[in-house]
C-alpha cells in the first residue's frame, strides 16, 4: 500500500512556474514508476508526465514537453513536477499516481495502482 500526498499547487500568472511535489508513504518508493495526471473542469483525466523506477527514462505529453520536468528523490520518497512558462490551459486539479513495476502502458489512467487526492493549479492569463 503507497499513499501520496501532492503539494505545490496554487494560482500563478501565465508565464510563471510552479513545482509541484508528491510525497509517498512506505519503504519500497524505489519499486515503483511515478507519474503526473490532471483533470481540468469538465473533462477526462488526462496523462501529464511519467518517470521509471530508476528514474532514467522519462515519458511527457505533447502538451507539455520542453515546459515541464519531471524528477524523483527517492532518499525522499518524493517526485517533483517542476512547469515553467505555464499557461492558462494548464490549469487543472494536479494527481500524483504510482505503478507498481515497470511503466508499462504509463500514460493510461488505469495503469496505475495509486493516486492521491490532487492538488489545484490555476494559470491566470
Amino acid at each position: 500500500q503507497v499513499q501520496l500526498v501532492e503539494s505545490g499547487g496554487g494560482l500563478v500568472q501565465a508565464g510563471g512556474s510552479l513545482r509541484l511535489s508528491c510525497a509517498a508513504s512506505g519503504r519500497t518508493f524505489s519499486s515503483y514508476s511515478m507519474g503526473w495526471f490532471r483533470q481540468a473542469p469538465g473533462k477526462d483525466r488526462e496523462f501529464v508526465t511519467h518517470i521509471s523506477r530508476s528514474g532514467g527514462s522519462t515519458y511527457y505529453a505533447d502538451s507539455v514537453k520542453g515546459r515541464f520536468t519531471i524528477s524523483r528523490d527517492d532518499a525522499k520518497n518524493t517526485v517533483y513536477l517542476q512547469m515553467n512558462s505555464l499557461k492558462p490551459e494548464d490549469t487543472a486539479v494536479y494527481y500524483c499516481a504510482a505503478r507498481g513495476g515497470n511503466s508499462g502502458r504509463y500514460y493510461r489512467v488505469e495503469s496505475m495502482d495509486y493516486w492521491g487526492k490532487g492538488t489545484l493549479v490555476t494559470v491566470s492569463s
